[in-house]
């Protein structure tokens, strides 16, 4: 089932009801079953929600996004007992081996590297190198191969002069934006899989609370590029102006392709999760990567 994003730009109050939840702003009140809601954004300043309805959001697994005076998404509640093993799997988690994660994160690199080649390509309409890269992938990515690549992709893929900052001009917010909502999806995915976001298999800075996400979610973030890419050619507003912010947060809707089946991002990343959940285990040796275009 398709969870829905909902995002809340106005002032309003939150709150729930025999397990619906009410949204109500100036202009008008909603009520949606919390069930099916896999995210909430809410990025006005003013906006008030009760705990039981936070508390019934967490219980169904739902990820709560809070933004910061700038718009943009600044942190996130997540259901911390999320599996019925959990304590099984992290222990899992925290015991694997140095080589295996450098392997997951091989495995991982490689396909970043791919699907930056083949979103290139797409725009460009030109080949390029980036399965040479792919092959030059060393365990833990010692070589670097991600930053070579990371070089050549941003230095070709917008018609505009651009550099990849994470404060710089635009695009970049526009790329913020939805790396921040891809960020909570795939954060999300991972809690419901019964693992600790806080340990990744390769970033591993002690302020970051939200490693293995930003691990996992390395493959996925040529999807996002692309809305940006498309957006840019849609919008004349450089500005994360309402129906940006919603394409990039629909992105989780977005159709993706597993060996036999089809499924939207969202589904996806759960998928993902916990094929991963299953290497930190033994069950397995690789990450199921969805690919992003048939």
């Amino acid at each position: 089932m398709i969870k829905r994003s909902i995002l809340i730009e106005q002032n309003a109050k939150v709150t729930c009801k025999y397990r619906q939840l009410c949204i109500a702003t100036p202009e008008r009140e909603a009520t949606i079953p919390i069930e099916d809601i896999g995210f909430l954004v809410i990025e006005h300043q003013e906006t008030y929600i009760s705990i039981p309805a936070l508390n019934q959001l967490i219980a169904n697994n739902s990820a709560v996004i809070i933004c910061d005076t700038h718009h943009l998404p600044h942190g996130m509640f997540l259901n911390l007992n999320a599996h019925h093993i959990q304590q099984q799997l992290f222990k899992a988690q925290i015991n694997a081996s140095s080589p295996l994660k450098k392997q997951l994160w091989q495995q991982t690199v490689k396909q970043k590297i791919h699907n930056q080649g083949l979103l290139l390509k797409r725009v460009t309409e030109r080949d390029n190198k980036f399965n040479f890269l792919v092959s030059k992938v060393l365990s833990g990515d010692t070589s670097n191969m991600e930053g070579v690549a990371a070089n050549f992709y941003w230095g070709s893929f917008f018609e505009i002069d651009f550099k990849r900052e994470r404060f710089g001009n635009y695009p970049n917010n526009f790329l913020n934006y939805g790396y921040a909502i891809l960020r909570a999806a795939t954060a999300r995915a991972l809690s419901g899989s019964g693992l600790l976001n806080t340990l990744g298999i390769h970033h591993k800075n002690k302020y970051n609370a939200f490693a293995l996400a930003d691990d996992i979610m390395e493959p996925y973030r040529p999807l996002v590029d692309e809305c940006v890419h498309g957006l840019m050619q849609k919008f004349d507003e450089k500005e994360l102006i309402t129906p940006i912010k919603l394409e990039l947060v629909n992105l989780l809707t977005r159709t993706v392709y597993f060996e036999n089946e089809k499924s939207p991002l969202m589904v996806a990343l759960q998928k993902t999760a916990s094929s991963l959940q299953q290497c930190f285990t033994g069950q397995r040796k690789k990450i199921n990567y969805a690919k992003l275009w048939s």
